[in-house]
């Protein structure tokens, strides 16, 4: 049984339709990078995963659980935009991310000093212990953008989503982040979804690699079809589509 499925999913807005059949299985702890032309969908595919938003039709679950109706501490989500507290010194981003599933939204006593030992381990491993009692303003963009991965890792969600996570760093600092979500996948085995515009990125990080385009075009009406997935890659095999693998295997049993 798959980890994550997407069954017959359309979304539509109004009456334009930006997404539609789309089905697909992601077995738990694989990395999916998605691309795909500005306007297929791309990041409503990624809302609807997070559930911040319901389809029109079809159904999303995960672990096999009843489609969400809102977002939940089982998915995180880091955006292009440095999605941290500016008022909170960098520790307490992390304490903060770990708090999201106390009754009160706080630790106390003894717990609040159990939570900043564990946000001092991750920051450790972001390497922004020593920027630990800075605020956010103080950081580069790399150092921001890895708190923001920190704080959504606290929350210990089953799948991280990442819309354009890198887009703004420079190449020098993109490379060591690459570096970083790599280390924390292998330590983590989450489920992750990225969406990006940089195909070599995509190839680089996932384990399959999902195209969102749209296969039906009218020059008179651009808005009259959604967007699908067009192209699903196993990134680990050399970018052979991932649905001709099983039909592969069968032929190489053969032989």
């Amino acid at each position: 049984m798959s980890f994550v499925t997407v069954k017959n999913v359309f979304q539509t807005y109004g009456r334009r339709p930006i997404i539609e059949r789309v089905n697909v299985e992601i077995e738990e702890g694989e990395f999916i990078s998605i691309v795909g032309a500005s306007g297929c969908g791309k990041s409503t595919f990624l809302r609807l995963l997070l559930a911040q938003e319901t389809p029109t039709f079809g159904s999303v679950s995960i672990a096999g659980a009843a489609p969400a109706t809102e977002p939940g501490l089982d998915r995180g989500v880091v955006f292009q935009r440095y999605s941290v507290f500016p008022h909170l010194t960098v520790r307490d981003n992390i304490v903060a991310g770990g708090s999201f599933r106390r009754p009160w939204g706080r630790f106390f006593g003894a717990e609040r000093k159990a939570a900043m030992a564990r946000a001092d381990e991750t920051l450790a491993r972001c390497g922004l212990d020593h920027v630990a009692d800075q605020y956010p303003a103080t950081l580069s963009g790399g150092m921001q953008q890895r708190l923001a991965i920190g704080q959504a890792l606290a929350a210990r969600p089953r799948v991280l989503l990442l819309d354009e996570p890198f887009g703004a760093l420079d190449p020098g600092t993109r490379l060591s982040m690459h570096e970083f979500l790599t280390e924390l996948r292998a330590e983590t085995l989450m489920t992750v979804f990225m969406v990006t515009h940089d195909l070599h990125e995509a190839f680089k990080l996932g384990d399959r690699v999902l195209v969102f385009d749209k296969p039906r075009w009218d020059p008179h009406d651009p808005n009259a079809y959604g967007a699908t997935i067009t192209f699903d890659f196993d990134a680990r095999d050399g970018g052979i589509p991932f649905q001709a693998l099983e039909e592969k295997t069968h032929v190489l049993q053969a032989h």
